[in-house]
């Protein structure tokens, strides 16, 4: 017997997990990104994290057409950013302030509502259900000790600090 839909949406909504922004440039130079909290790190050496894309996600075709992504780790008191980018819309940049990395990879860096942000050069597309895993390897990156991470479970929003 398999767990229903329901049923395990309630189950995963009880695991706490950092609610980001997964960003990417498609390759007509437009912004893409979406809110997420299924991204985690990978590995230590060399240094990875993955995500989990719906496969009918626009950000994951910018992810497959320039092989990057940057992952925007939100800061507390930025749920409206989250909230912006949770919509199927097509402004979710407009108004917003955000910036390449320096290296050109990646997606937009979001200015303003950071806590963290890895840029992230794809090294492997899994293929899982009715999602992809996109797993990058961190090429830059950058932690802002002076504001509490967002974190979201059970429908809700917190702030996460150490």
């Amino acid at each position: 017997m398999t767990i229903s839909q329901a049923d395990f949406k309630a189950v995963m909504a009880s695991a706490a997990g950092p609610a980001t922004v997964v960003t990417a440039m498609a390759a007509d130079g437009t912004p893409r990104g979406l809110t997420m909290s299924a991204v985690c790190s990978v590995s230590l050496d060399p240094p990875m994290v993955l995500a989990c894309l719906d496969r009918g996600s626009t950000t994951l075709a910018a992810i497959r057409e320039t092989g990057s992504f940057t992952v925007n780790y939100l800061r507390h008191g930025c749920e409206d950013v989250a909230l912006a980018f949770a919509t199927k819309s097509d402004d979710k940049f407009t108004g917003r302030a955000w910036e390449r990395s320096a290296s050109g990879a990646g997606g937009p860096v979001l200015l303003g509502c950071n806590a963290a942000h890895a840029v992230c050069v794809v090294a492997a597309l899994v293929e899982a259900g009715d999602h992809v895993i996109a797993v990058g390897e961190v090429e830059e990156g950058c932690a802002r000790d002076e504001h509490p991470v967002l974190a979201y479970a059970r429908r809700q929003f917190f702030a996460a600090s150490a």
